[in-house]
């Protein structure tokens, strides 16, 4: 789901501004989107109601990243005993004219797919970015579960 309509409390708020600020400390020229999807009825159908999606822009098409842009999509889980959410990955792709060239997952081994990868630097500073997404959006659970 767009990140702007998850951003329904101050805290979700901050925590994807968090976001876009460490992306953009790790890539300056990027520009955010926190609305990367269409408002229509057959992209609602295909959006993830558990999930925040944005997008990261470039002035134009990067070698070192193999792309224009990077749609990010941070997936959540709910423990319905619990009732807290927890971030359980981190999806990101990337975009040229020709469509997606890579995709990286965390759920799975933190490894890129796809027909063109960005640099090894640029892979391990992506990689990191995750990381820090995941903490980010964990902080709160991984105290209340102590």
């Amino acid at each position: 789901m767009n990140a702007a309509e998850q951003a329904i409390n101050l805290k979700t708020a901050s925590k994807i501004a968090a976001i876009v600020n460490l992306f953009k400390s790790e890539f300056p020229d990027a520009k955010s989107d926190l609305k990367p999807w269409a408002n229509d009825a057959d992209t609602r159908e295909l959006v993830d109601p558990e999930s925040i999606d944005l997008s990261f822009n470039f002035p134009g098409w990067s070698r070192r990243l193999q792309s224009r842009c990077i749609l990010l999509q941070i997936r959540f889980h709910q423990d319905p005993e619990t009732a807290l959410r927890r971030a359980i990955g981190v999806e990101a792709a990337g975009f040229t004219h020709e469509g997606k060239q890579w995709t990286l997952s965390t759920i799975e081994d933190w490894n890129f797919a796809g027909d063109k990868h960005p640099t090894p630097e640029i892979c391990d500073r992506l990689r990191e970015f995750c990381r820090k997404v995941l903490l980010v959006f964990n902080e709160d659970v991984e105290a209340q579960e102590r």
